[in-house]
């Protein structure tokens, strides 16, 4: 009796690999970007270089919202004609609204899906569906996938490193002293994501290049304490950024797996560019 079909859904939050994007299993739903009035879908008629010019050039910060539940019940009724089942794997429930909508769509389809919250959002939904196809190929029942990922999800570790102040103030979520402070201080900010999927401040260091090696110190003790086999180095338009912290954790953590990737649109309209971020899980 031939397995039955199961499909994974996630939001343009995640980072796709090559191997996710070109595989028939898995499917993106956009989270919406407006500008001026105009809203764009994530990654389909927004290019990242695009979103930059609006950052640089516009007055007003850019503005992102989750995608619509009926952009999901396009999707699940879609889904429904080819797969008996799919596990949506969807950016944190208290950073976006997605995995209401996604939530909500199914209950209204009728699908049976298994709606995931990451408690993160990038390379940590990345290496969920990784692992998801896996167990999937494995003939690992749906159910019990669920259950794997919601336990992985756990050991997911994040550290952010905000690539200007501008941005916050911009949104209106820093006070105009604060931004000139910050900025005659050369302060930057080391955020983080929790285990409850909210956004915080970590650290404040002054001047950038103390913040990577603070950045690099977290992680090589983090990887210290728990085995990481692999990371996610995620930039927002400073890719030689990217390759040179690439090098530096390569030097003290020689033996972990690294991928570079780009922050997707929706993110990098909060982080702001030149931001740069790393998401790892921990072994058992």
């Amino acid at each position: 009796m031939a397995e039955k079909r199961v499909a994974f859904v996630t939001d343009s939050t995640a980072f796709l690999t090559e191997e996710l994007r070109s595989h028939p299993d898995v499917y993106v739903v956009p989270i919406v970007v407006i500008s001026e009035g105009r809203e764009y879908e994530d990654g389909i008629d927004l290019t990242s270089d695009e979103l930059y010019n609006i950052i640089r050039n516009s007055k007003e910060v850019p503005k992102t919202s989750q995608p619509s539940v009926g952009r999901f019940q396009e999707v699940y009724q879609q889904l429904q004609k080819n797969y008996d089942h799919a596990i949506a794997i969807h950016v944190s429930g208290k950073l976006s609204g997605t995995v209401s909508s996604s939530m909500t769509a199914k209950d209204q389809v009728g699908f049976d899906v298994e709606v995931i919250d990451s408690k993160s959002l990038s390379f940590s939904i990345t290496e969920l569906l990784s692992k998801g196809l896996q167990l999937a190929d494995e003939g690992v029942d749906v159910k019990e996938i669920a259950n794997v990922l919601r336990e992985e999800k756990t050991r997911s570790k994040n550290l952010i490193l905000l690539g200007s102040l501008e941005q916050l103030y911009k949104g209106g979520r820093m006070s105009g002293a604060s931004f000139l402070l910050g900025n005659v201080l050369q302060i930057k900010p080391i955020l983080t994501i929790n285990s409850e999927g909210e956004l915080g401040l970590l650290e404040r260091v002054r001047s950038e290049k103390k913040a990577v090696t603070k950045l690099i110190d977290l992680l090589k003790q983090s990887c210290e304490e728990k085995r990481v086999k692999q990371l996610g180095i995620m930039h927002a338009n400073v890719l030689e950024k990217a390759e040179k912290l690439k090098q530096r954790i390569q030097a003290v953590i020689p033996n972990v797996e690294i991928v570079i990737g780009e922050i997707s649109s929706s993110l990098a309209v909060h982080a702001g560019e030149e931001s740069l971020a790393v998401f790892w899980h921990t072994e058992k």
